[in-house]
């Protein structure tokens, strides 16, 4: 139940935090929040990461309901390691994020921008720290062995 919880509160707060940027900033508004190196940038983004394959929704919601079901067929088979079950975790919830966002409005909501690197939301940080989170482990697990 570890890796549910993770990914639900993963999740919630994707979508809060896009929530908040749909409704107190317009379509390509940028806010300053350090001048020359970090902004706050509302941009829908119709692609995966840096608005690679763009337009291919579908494509992107069956990789985040295949994540699901290959969770739900291994479950129970998983380790007991708290390592891998919050990797898990912020993986699948920041897929549900962005998933719900592509359902819902047809595009991600991106918005954390750095000037020099495409602009990413919550979910993807979720999705880029889970999978580090799982090859962490899996690299351990197979030294450790």
């Amino acid at each position: 139940m570890q890796v549910m919880s993770v990914a639900v509160g993963m999740a919630v707060l994707d979508q809060v935090s896009k929530a908040i940027i749909r409704h107190q900033m317009t379509l390509h508004e940028s806010i300053p929040v350090f001048s020359d190196f970090f902004h706050i940038t509302y941009i829908l983004n119709r692609g995966a990461a840096f608005g690679v394959l763009e337009n291919q929704q579908w494509l992107f919601l069956l990789i985040a309901f295949f994540l699901f079901v290959l969770y739900g067929m291994f479950r129970t088979k998983l380790p007991s390691s708290r390592l891998l079950h919050v990797g898990m975790g912020l993986l699948l919830g920041g897929a549900l994020g962005n998933a719900l966002d592509r359902c819902i409005h047809g595009a991600v909501v991106d918005f954390f921008d750095f000037l020099i690197w495409p602009v990413f939301n919550l979910a993807d940080v979720g999705i880029v720290i889970g999978v580090m989170l799982l090859l962490w482990y899996s690299w351990h697990h197979k030294i450790s062995k």
